[in-house]
């Protein structure tokens, strides 16, 4: 009965089948989590809408939240400036593309530079 606690399954409306377990969506982004030698990393730069500031974007990861959030923190600090890690891409303010490529290739990821 703990698996069908009420919290769990917010949003979901009814289902009259007894033996119909609800589904986290944590358990289904942890199947999408691909090892680092088979993520393909874009790294690139964006000037447009961040008032003429440059951030090196990465994009192409394939994983769940707190394993971006983690090796965005892990460039972070690396770079030794601030950034975002949100919505399948890592933002880091001013312009680290090489190294950024090179901090990716020592963590054994696949990266390239974009543009």
């Amino acid at each position: 009965m703990a698996q069908n606690d009420w919290k769990n399954r917010l949003g979901v409306v009814f289902s009259t089948n007894p033996e119909f377990n609800y589904g986290n969506e944590e358990e289904c982004e942890n199947e999408k989590l691909l090892p680092n030698e088979k993520q393909k990393l874009i790294v690139s730069i964006d000037r447009r809408n961040r008032g003429g500031k440059q951030v090196t974007v990465i994009t192409g990861y394939k994983g769940n939240t707190q394993a971006l959030e983690k090796l965005g923190k892990a460039i972070k600090t690396k770079c030794g400036t601030g950034g975002s890690a949100k919505d399948g891409e890592i933002i880091i303010q001013g312009d680290f593309r090489n190294k950024i490529i090179s901090i990716l290739d020592g963590m054994g990821y696949k990266a390239k530079r974009g543009n």
